[in-house]
């Protein structure tokens, strides 16, 4: 008999239809490899989400991004029913999602990352946190929603259509290259260089075809491949990651050679759509779609 696997998709976070994207192609790749599969696209709606979990599934696969499907609040829901799922736990969820505690967590383990300050959004007209560049984000969102980047002689005015909550995270801009390596298990599978044909690898350059060059392997020196890759598998274990993660970096080699490599954050939750990061790199590793989301689900487990 196959196990029966429930695919959780889609949320009501900012990156909803992603997630809708991820779940579905999760979930037709997992028919594939023999699963008996439902998927639950999920609302803010606890009863019905025990109602679909009713009879539990032997597994959930967790294909929600963006806050409340990769930030510990699903995860915790899932312990407590004591079904296992794929993807990190609650804490390492939750550490991860929070950008200013993960750097807390990386600056400890000896990675290197980008200074950051949390500072209230009103505040941000008001006074210079950094000299420009410099870049501001939300500090609990992911998929690069809302993150801004105010060159010399841009208007600073930032507040303007920011509905993230009171506080942004306030960054000095890295220039150079966006690099990612996703992390499966143990290992990392690549590293791939990211060139957006204008602006920054943002949300419209990360779901949209056509805006966004993806170079696997990245055409890096050997030492910051391995670096990068090291620094992926180190981040991941310092937060407690399980499962499939990406970290992603920025390496500026426009000051030296071979440069300082930067680690910005890890998602826990990476995407999984035809033009997502994961897949892609463990295609170069020698896994296809559906050995990756197999894996996942052969490992999946939940919280003590």
């Amino acid at each position: 008999m196959s196990k029966r696997v429930a695919v959780l998709k889609g949320g009501w976070s900012s990156e909803r239809e992603v997630s809708l994207t991820s779940g579905t192609e999760c979930a037709n790749a997992l028919r594939k490899a023999g699963y008996a599969v439902t998927e639950i696209d999920l609302r803010r709606d606890l009863g019905a989400l025990l109602a679909a979990l009713t009879p539990a599934p032997e597994v959930v696969f967790n294909a929600l991004h963006g806050r409340y499907g990769e930030d510990g609040h699903i995860q915790a829901i899932l312990n407590i029913l004591g079904i296992p799922y794929t993807h990190s736990g609650l804490l390492a969820s939750a550490i991860a999602m929070d950008k200013a505690r993960s750097k807390e967590v990386f600056k400890a383990a000896g990675l290197k990352c980008p200074d950051g300050q949390i500072v209230r959004v009103d505040d941000l007209p008001n006074g210079v946190i950094f000299e420009p560049p410099y870049v501001v984000k939300p500090n609990n969102e992911g998929s690069s929603v809302g993150v801004r980047i105010v060159m010399p002689g841009d208007n600073q005015l930032l507040t303007e259509n920011w509905s993230f909550g009171d506080t942004a995270l306030v960054e000095p801009y890295i220039p150079g290259r966006e690099i990612t390596v996703a992390v499966l298990g143990d290992r990392a599978l690549g590293v791939t260089e990211l060139r957006p044909h204008r602006g920054f690898y943002d949300y419209e350059a990360k779901y949209t075809d056509g805006k966004t060059v993806h170079l696997c392997p990245a055409p890096v020196p050997d030492s910051i491949a391995q670096q990068a890759m090291e620094s992926a598998v180190s981040a991941h274990r310092a937060l407690g990651c399980r499962g499939v993660t990406r970290s992603d970096f920025r390496y500026d080699d426009t000051q030296s050679n071979p440069g300082d490599l930067f680690l910005l954050e890890v998602n826990t939750q990476p995407g999984m759509t035809p033009l997502s990061l994961v897949p892609e790199q463990a295609r170069y590793a020698g896994l296809s779609f559906e050995d990756l989301v197999s894996w996942q689900v052969e490992n999946a487990s939940c919280d003590a």
